[in-house]
């Protein structure tokens, strides 16, 4: 069976299984200082003119329990990237915030890494910490989730690109299924997940779908001048103007990737959408609603050959069930040479760090297969982009509408 929500021994693994069923106070800071001598890397400068921008909200759903922990309030934390004024003395934010990065080390993350071999703590991103917005008028929103038990910097270097070229764009992370999540203060919550199968699938699925929509009712609040973070902490200047909410995408990897599409199916605010590597069943012939039912507005699925097995619509029972109920306009995006996590900066971080630390060979497939990695990348960040820009901007977007020989990696399905 090729689950749904990748409960495999290879997403197990990504699941920093140390860190499941812990939650820390502000001790976990003390790991902010990466390792001596660990090896450290960069995320790829992203392409666009627009300067970054980006800061956290504490999200919380009063009145909403929390589905892993009972006796517990639903509470969140996203990011929110922004195209920002130029500020020359701004800092870059941190990649992973300290606690995470702490656990992440300590857990001999993703199965391949001992403790202290990787500078979690010291790896940053393009983004300002809290800078000013830009001027220039409301931009559209791309909302994006994470795969099963990884976290929302996963996302970072399409969610840099993506601002760079105009874009807002707001990362999830869903708290006690997902990688370790730090709250204001220090609080980090890693995973409490009960055994697994399909109901508990249906559980994480249920639950990042409502997430969404306490995402959208948030941002709706600050584009209406109030302050959504539980702290009420300061915001940047000019950021809530800056939504515009009337233009809403979701993307997605494994099962933030069905999460947009189920979440496309139930709200109507999010206009288009992109599955990254997520087979849309709970189990074999259990698919979830949206396979089913399809859907009437955009949306691209993009998949790659994990384990040797083709994720398209040709090849996957639920993307076949989806594309053919689906009526609005679709593209099935496929990397043979891929894997499962080419969709995620694991594709540009694993190869950096294989240089200084001699990853298994076949740990190294399992994760990005043997795809050419600036090449990749490259590739996903003009698709998606231009998917939006076509979908949300209504700009012509060629690039969608057949093979290109500039990127040689990805194969138009039909």
């Amino acid at each position: 069976m090729r689950s749904a929500i990748r409960i495999t021994a290879l997403a197990a693994a990504a699941c920093l299984p140390a860190a499941c069923g812990t939650s820390t106070g502000p001790a976990a800071l003390s790991a902010a200082a990466g390792p001596a001598g660990a090896a450290g890397f960069t995320l790829p400068e992203p392409t666009g003119r627009q300067p970054i921008g980006t800061t956290e909200l504490h999200l919380v759903d009063h009145g909403r329990t929390d589905p892993w922990v009972e006796g517990r309030t639903r509470e969140l934390m996203v990011s929110v990237w922004y195209p920002a004024r130029r500020t020359a003395a701004a800092r870059t934010a941190p990649y992973l915030r300290p606690g995470v990065a702490g656990l992440l080390d300590r857990s001999g993350a993703l199965g391949i890494f001992k403790p202290g071999e990787v500078d979690w703590a010291g790896a940053r991103t393009h983004a300002a910490e809290s800078a000013p917005a830009a001027g220039g008028g409301a931009r559209p929103v791309v909302l994006y989730s994470p795969g099963f038990g990884v976290p929302r910097a996963l996302g970072t270097t399409l969610a840099e690109e993506l601002v760079s070229r105009g874009y807002v764009v707001v990362t999830m992370d869903h708290t006690y299924e997902s990688g370790p999540v730090e709250f204001p203060g220090g609080r980090v919550e890693g995973q409490r997940l009960p055994e697994g199968g399909p109901e508990r699938l249906r559980t994480a699925l249920d639950a990042r779908v409502r997430d969404t929509g306490l995402v959208l009712d948030r941002l709706a609040a600050l584009r209406a001048g109030r302050n959504p973070d539980a702290e009420g902490r300061r915001l940047p200047a000019g950021l809530g103007r800056m939504l515009d909410l009337s233009r809403v995408g979701m993307f997605g990897h494994s099962a933030g990737g069905i999460q947009a599409a189920e979440a496309m199916r139930t709200d109507r605010r999010v206009d288009a959408g992109i599955n990254m590597d997520g087979a849309m069943q709970y189990a074999d012939d259990d698919l979830v609603p949206v396979a089913e039912e399809g859907l009437s507005r955009p949306f691209m699925l993009m998949g790659a050959a994990t384990g040797g097995r083709p994720q398209t619509h040709r090849t996957s029972p639920s993307w076949k069930a989806f594309w053919s109920s689906s009526t609005g306009w679709k593209r099935d995006l496929y990397v043979p040479a891929g894997s499962h996590y080419t969709f995620t900066d694991l594709q540009t971080v694993l190869p950096q760090l294989d240089e200084r630390l001699d990853i298994p060979a076949q740990a190294r497939r399992d994760f990005i297969g043997t795809v050419h990695p600036d090449r990749v990348t490259a590739s996903q960040r003009a698709y998606v982009t231009a998917f939006f820009d076509r979908h949300l901007r209504h700009r012509p977007a060629p690039l969608l509408n057949r093979p290109s020989p500039r990127h040689p990696d990805f194969r138009f399905v039909y």
